[in-house]
């Protein structure tokens, strides 16, 4: 890496600050797409640390019926946490990665990693909390999976993802919503049918309106 790219590195990342210039010599930053073949699946053992300089990558986990769900998010100035977890404790990766974008990843190999780990106190406060925060989110997300009903889930999805003004546009097919809340296509597409009768939202291809969210708040108050 040259000096303008570690310069980059740093200002996403500033943990990487405690680092001298000499030790990036092996670092690289690549730039991958949705069309990058890569073998980032569950039983993955990783030969680099990852961290997102510019992009998105999705984790997801898949059933063993097939049926995925969406974990998080990683982007620009992020890591995988379940990725560390698996460099650090020497174990197969447990998720699986989708490229959403073009994505420019900052790598470094796993043992010179390890040693950093040990050496520098401000990357192993980064990524102690990177975790902290992202299993927090995760159990959220398994708490809405096992205590609230498909509908409730929509609802909730819809609402945190609009915007004012309305009629508010999400570009998102149902099955990508589906794969987002863990469930089946048809379930998905019998409850937006069901919110668009009561004239809550609008479907048409590819993306689903927003018309009424004081409908769709009605649905989450039945649940709590």
């Amino acid at each position: 890496m040259n000096t303008a790219q570690i310069d980059r590195a740093i200002r996403l990342f500033p943990c990487f600050s405690c680092v001298p210039h000499d030790q990036w010599k092996s670092a690289e930053l690549v730039t991958v797409t949705p069309a990058t073949p890569h073998a980032i699946r569950e039983g993955h053992i990783f030969q680099h640390a990852m961290f997102i300089v510019g992009g998105s990558i999705r984790v997801y986990k898949i059933s063993p019926s097939g049926r995925e769900i969406t974990l998080y998010r990683v982007q620009s100035g992020e890591c995988c946490v379940l990725m560390m977890a698996s460099i650090l404790g020497e174990t197969e990766y447990e998720a699986n990665i989708s490229i959403e974008a073009e994505t420019d990843v900052l790598l470094f190999p796993v043992e010179q990693f390890r040693d950093w780990m040990a050496d520098f106190k401000m990357i192993r406060q980064f990524i102690y909390k990177q975790i902290i925060e992202r299993m927090t989110r995760v159990t959220g997300l398994l708490e809405n999976v096992a205590f609230n009903p498909v509908p409730y889930r929509i609802a909730d999805y819809l609402i945190s993802h609009s915007a004012l003004p309305l009629p508010s546009t999400l570009r998102i097919t149902h099955e990508q919503l589906a794969v987002e809340l863990g469930t089946s296509r048809e379930v998905v597409s019998r409850i937006l049918k069901d919110f668009a009768n009561k004239e809550a939202i609008a479907l048409s291809r590819g993306q689903i309106s927003i018309l009424n969210p004081g409908i769709l708040k009605t649905v989450l108050e039945k649940h709590m």
